[in-house]
């Protein structure tokens, strides 16, 4: 099958999305697909106002007209909402091609705390660029309970996956020759320093020993400044992150507002236990939909008790639970999801637009 994926985030961007993305390509490769993506390094770019570290394309869309056209896919996923996305989704629908979309990320969220836009104002915006996509994928039930509220259609619930050879089991907590000696217990945070992933409820934690922060982002200088004692580290490759992985003897994640939280799957599969709220991402990654019980962590309303809590974990705890999850599980999923571009017997964009110009003397 020839699949396109159009999306606006990709390399050199750092984040859950492009990670699910890259694997995903991979998978699909490795099962005999042809994938064309189309991403903003294919295009002039301008940085997205007040989230620095992602570019955008600008004025894409005669390009991705031309790209689609040449290609010819035979399914169309348009896995982003931005400048990529429309242009893609106003193609589709110019040329009456079916296509899937999907919901990575609470933008309407992000929009508000950045920029003070109305949560309602964001979900309109989005509720109407889905509305033509033949399925919405989405990855976890929670999301797609809170989007069939708020009108959303053709929902279908997905699922991410880790890699278990890059994120290798750890049974007891390893010192990372990129942290050096740290006080224990060591409570880690992996993730973009910004606005949504509520951030400071993990610094403020009066949790003794070690906290640790792998990422940038646009709080990241002000955030520095106001917690000198934490270690800072940055963006590091996905080895590099393992070790801290399994240097930490807890893995925080204090997001509230996260689709899923693909890096509490990484710890947990290097043997760190995770301490998160009872919302919706961490409940999916953690087991605990359908009244279950959580496993490989411990969801709390009071995060510090969660961290306290998740100490007690065993590791081979939350290695067990990440191994429930799979790379090759969710690229099955996404395939049985995808739809034909065109009806049965439907003559190709580049096909028809030759034959119209031949009739008209063109």
């Amino acid at each position: 099958m020839r699949i396109a994926l159009v999306t606006d985030a990709w390399l050199p961007q750092v984040n859950g999305v492009v990670t699910t993305l890259l694997e995903l390509v991979r998978e699909l490769e490795t099962a005999g697909h042809q994938v064309l993506v189309v991403q903003p390094g294919q295009f002039r770019t301008r940085p997205c106002p007040g989230y620095a570290g992602i570019d955008l394309a600008v004025r894409p869309g005669k390009q991705v007209a031309s790209m689609l056209a040449a290609y010819q896919p035979d399914a169309i996923h348009l896995a982003t909402e931005g400048p990529l996305g429309w242009a893609a989704r106003s193609y589709c629908l110019r040329h009456r091609l079916a296509f899937t979309t999907a919901f990575h990320t609470r933008f309407p969220e992000i929009l508000q705390a950045a920029l003070r836009v109305p949560l309602n104002w964001g979900y309109a915006l989005l509720r109407h660029f889905h509305r033509p996509s033949s399925g919405v994928m989405v990855p976890t039930q929670g999301v797609l309970r809170m989007l069939e509220q708020r009108g959303f259609c053709n929902l279908r619930q997905w699922t991410h996956g880790v890699d278990t050879q890059v994120f290798p089991f750890q049974g007891e907590v390893c010192p990372s020759p990129l942290t050096g000696a740290l006080a224990h217990p060591v409570s880690l945070y992996v993730g973009r320093v910004s606005y949504e992933k509520n951030i400071e409820a993990f610094l403020q934690l009066e949790q003794p020993g070690t906290k640790v922060v792998c990422g940038v982002g646009p709080l990241e200088t002000r955030l520095r400044a106001r917690y000198p004692q934490v270690r800072w580290l940055g963006i590091l490759d996905r080895a590099a992150l393992a070790q801290v992985y399994a240097a930490a003897d807890v893995f925080v994640f204090p997001s509230r507002s996260e689709t899923f939280g693909l890096v509490m799957l990484e710890a947990m599969a290097c043997g760190t236990p995770v301490a998160a709220y009872p919302v919706e991402g961490p409940m999916e990654v953690l087991g605990a939909q359908c009244g279950g019980q959580p496993r490989g962590g411990v969801l709390r309303d009071n995060l510090l008790v969660a961290a306290q809590e998740a100490l007690a974990i065993p590791r081979a705890a939350a290695r067990s639970r990440a191994l429930d999850f799979t790379w090759a599980q969710a690229a099955r999923l996404f395939q049985q999801y995808l739809v034909p571009a065109r009806a049965s017997g439907e003559t190709p964009v580049s096909v028809t637009k030759s034959v119209t110009s031949l009739s008209s003397g063109r």
